[in-house]
């Protein structure tokens, strides 16, 4: 990656009206002898670190394709279900941001791949929600397994076979700060969170409209037009994973759809 062509990112302030909770200090990435103890990472330095992260795609990509050759070279890709994720996103300069850490989107956001055996499905993409606690199910539907009960997550072979078609309207996530937690919620439009302690109100709220502002860049949930849906993804969040599968959309949700 030549330096030359790196570009750092094009929203390093904070979101407009952002609790304070939801920003971070990555303290991760100030353990490095060359990343300074306070204050932002100048633009040399920042575009460093972008190009250091891509070739460190670059080799894991390689590394994998390195994997998927020795499976056909054995003979065995045709009944090994291949299943690709990432445990998390990355800030790379984002809202003045680095490493992972938040409920924002750039940190939730991470890769999906299922690869079934026989190749079924191939090619195929959907924009729909998945969480990573759906693979336990996929896989068992996958291999032709009864799916047990009780698991947090359901399948998404019917993704793979309608990507059209939801398989669940809302995603969860969460992260600790300072004696806080912040729980967030996903929907097909709407980035919800909360946080507060345990068994107390909160103390910061965000919420973001992904159709209008797909950066995450201003904080709506104060506005009074907001109220129902501020209220409404609350009561979602609140009622967990159960409450996000197909036909659970809320009144607001979808006069907004």
């Amino acid at each position: 990656y030549p330096p030359e062509t790196i570009k750092v990112c094009g929203n390093p302030n904070p979101p407009e009206d952002v609790p304070p909770p939801a920003l971070t200090d990555w303290g991760e990435l100030r353990s490095y002898s060359d990343i300074p103890k306070k204050g932002p990472l100048s633009e040399s330095k920042a575009k460093e670190l972008i190009r250091a992260y891509y070739a460190a795609v670059s080799y894991t990509d390689a590394q994998i394709g390195r994997v998927l050759d020795e499976l056909d070279r054995l003979g065995l890709r045709d009944n090994t279900i291949i299943v690709l994720w990432g445990d998390h996103g990355w800030h790379l300069g984002e809202h003045g941001l680095w490493c992972k850490h938040t409920n924002f989107e750039v940190a939730t956001r991470a890769p999906l791949i299922i690869s079934p055996a026989g190749r079924r499905f191939a090619g195929v993409k959907t924009n729909g929600l998945a969480e990573f606690v759906d693979i336990y199910p996929t896989l068992c539907d996958l291999a032709g397994l009864p799916i047990p009960e009780g698991l947090e997550g359901t399948s998404l072979v019917p993704a793979m076979e309608h990507p059209d078609r939801p398989v669940q309207q809302a995603a969860f996530s969460q992260y600790p700060r300072k004696g806080l937690m912040g729980h967030s919620i996903r929907t097909d439009r709407y980035r919800y969170t909360e946080w507060a302690e345990p068994g107390k109100e909160p103390v910061g709220v965000e919420l973001y409209d992904h159709q209008n502002d797909p950066g995450e860049n201003v904080n709506i949930a104060g506005r009074p037009e907001n109220k129902e849906l501020v209220k409404e993804l609350a009561r979602k969040l609140h009622a967990g994973w159960r409450e996000a599968l197909p036909g659970k959309a809320t009144p607001a949700e979808r006069r907004r759809q």
